[in-house]
């Protein structure tokens, strides 16, 4: 446990203890069910920098490893996110006779993929090898290690300066951020941009998605702890701009001190961010409450079913529903089982709470009278699927920013 600030050294304050729980990505087999690895999953804001994170964390190598099983390219919405990621980087950054991206957590190779087929020198840097076996079957050239400076200077040596540093849901997981930082400025060209998107504490606060809060999540960005942070080692903000992804994360552009003029938005950010108190002990406070009226919702409404003899099935097994459903103490009682379209994740339980996961033909075999969406970030494209389950009479269960059946 620490309450010193990881990116200040500021006095941190705890505002939410969601209880014991164990690594959200670490599905396991009933045999492995009695040694699981847990820990306080807890948050607080430093008062210096604003900076919200985790009081405890989990070493990185239990988090990314051979089995890890969170794939980027899962849903359809991902896959054209970033391959317009990775078209914009083409149309604007990678434009001079011999760009160089590098891509930090690059997972599969969902965003990597389209630029090496467009020819461009990339790298990716992932520690999980098995989603890095992935991105190599697409093509994509990979470095199997954790990011940090020692790895950057390697990086540098071999390929040379990058134009462009990019992270996509993978800066907020690094514990030694200052070493993240320092790792940039060495690889990074002079006129180069460090771009990485990440979930918003302003959603998670205004959506109570208190589900995003994890063991990978070390860090909950907003606008102002990010440029406090660029300050401290020698970068700039020069952009933030709102993206939908994972149910709204800010994309945020860091260069070198002086390099590029600022974008308007950064200003409109941090004076809404300022004005909704953002990362005041008060408005933290008041999300911790309103959370576990939620919780006390949820559970009444599932309880509720149960006593009816109705059935509910949980739909989706990301990382959030290990926070939902250990910390609500939701377990087979209520949920039998969930479904999720990741091979890798069938067959298996979420962690702590011991659902099972099952391939989604278990969803109409037959069809539950409720479904539990824990996958609520991709209510819309899930929704647009299974159209048949409501037409048969099922109704949706979703928790974020409230309770609600749909």
């Amino acid at each position: 446990m620490r309450t010193d600030c990881r990116v200040c050294g500021g006095e941190v304050r705890e505002f939410v203890d969601l209880g014991r729980q164990p690594t959200a990505n670490g599905f396991l087999t009933p045999e492995e069910a009695d040694r699981e690895f847990f820990f306080r999953l807890a948050v607080g804001v430093c008062g210096r920098c604003a900076m919200v994170q985790l009081i405890e964390e989990v070493p990185q190598e239990l988090r990314y490893h051979g089995a890890y099983r969170y794939h980027a390219s899962g849903s359809a919405g991902h896959r054209q996110h970033f391959e317009q990621n990775a078209r914009r980087f083409l149309d604007t950054e990678l434009t001079g006779p011999d760009p160089f991206v590098v891509e930090i957590g690059c997972n599969d190779g969902v965003m990597l993929s389209a630029i090496a087929e467009a020819g461009v020198r990339h790298l990716g840097v992932e520690p999980s090898t098995n989603v890095a076996e992935l991105a190599r079957a697409k093509g994509v050239k990979v470095l199997t290690r954790f990011f940090d400076e020692t790895t950057a200077a390697a990086v540098r040596a071999e390929h040379g300066a990058a134009d462009v540093v990019f992270g996509a849901n993978t800066i907020c997981h690094i514990a030694h951020i200052g070493s993240v930082l320092r790792g940039v400025d060495e690889l990074l060209s002079p006129g180069g941009v460090f771009v990485f998107e990440e979930p918003y504490l302003g959603t998670i606060v205004e959506r109570t998605a208190f589900d995003q809060i994890y063991d990978e999540h070390v860090f909950y960005f907003s606008v102002a702890s990010v440029r406090a942070m660029a300050e401290r080692f020698g970068f700039e903000l020069v952009d933030a701009e709102h993206i939908p992804l994972h149910g709204g994360e800010i994309r945020y552009t860091l260069a070198r001190a002086g390099a590029r003029v600022p974008a308007p938005a950064i200003a409109s950010l941090l004076a809404d961010e300022a004005a909704r108190g953002l990362s005041e002990p008060e408005t933290l406070d008041r999300f911790r409450r309103t959370v576990e009226g939620v919780k006390d919702e949820l559970l009444a409404l599932l309880r509720g079913l149960r006593a009816d003899g109705r059935s509910v099935v949980g739909y989706g097994a990301p990382g959030k529903a290990t926070t939902v459903t250990n910390y609500f103490g939701i377990g087979t009682d209520l949920v039998p089982f969930v479904v999720d379209s990741t091979p890798s994740k069938q067959g298996l339980l979420v962690p702590g709470s011991h659902l099972p996961v099952r391939a989604p033909h278990a969803f109409s075999d037959p069809y539950p009278d409720y479904a539990l969406l824990f996958a609520w970030n991709h209510a819309e494209e899930i929704m647009a699927k299974e159209q048949e389950f409501q037409a048969a009479g099922g109704r949706w269960i979703l928790y974020a920013p409230e309770v609600r059946v749909i």
